[in-house]
C-alpha cells in the first residue's frame, strides 16, 4: 500500500493507496475537491464538516443515479445483482473506513 499526499479545499492530507491505484484516488480526490469548492464558493455554508457532508450526499445521488442500471443487471457468472442501497452500503462503509485512520472528517 501507498501514500499519496492530497490536496482538498487548500489542505494537505497523507491517504493510503493500493497499489496502482493512484490514478483513480487522484480522480476521487479531484473530484471532492471540486465538490466542496463548489459548495464554498456559492458562499451559503461556511464551516468544512458540513461542506463535506452536502459534498458526500451530492455524489452518493450522483453514484446512485449512475448505479441503477448495474443494479438492475444480473452480474455474469450466477454472481447476484447489486441493489442501489448495497452499493451506497460499500461506499459509506470505505468512507468510513478511510477516516477511521485519524478519526476526523476534516
Amino acid at each position: 500500500m501507498n501514500q499519496l499526499e492530497v490536496q482538498i479545499m487548500g489542505q494537505s492530507y497523507l491517504l493510503g493507496c493500493p497499489d496502482g491505484g493512484e490514478n483513480r484516488l487522484r480522480e476521487a480526490v479531484q473530484r471532492v475537491d471540486e465538490a466542496m469548492c463548489k459548495i464554498r464558493d456559492a458562499g451559503k455554508v461556511r464551516a468544512r464538516d458540513r461542506i463535506a457532508v452536502l459534498a458526500a450526499l451530492n455524489l452518493a445521488f450522483d453514484l446512485s443515479d449512475r448505479a441503477e442500471p448495474v443494479a438492475a443487471t444480473a452480474l455474469q457468472g450466477g454472481e447476484e445483482s447489486h441493489t442501489d442501497s448495497e452499493v451506497l452500503r460499500n461506499l459509506i462503509s470505505r468512507l468510513d473506513d478511510a477516516l477511521s485512520e485519524d478519526g476526523q472528517l476534516l
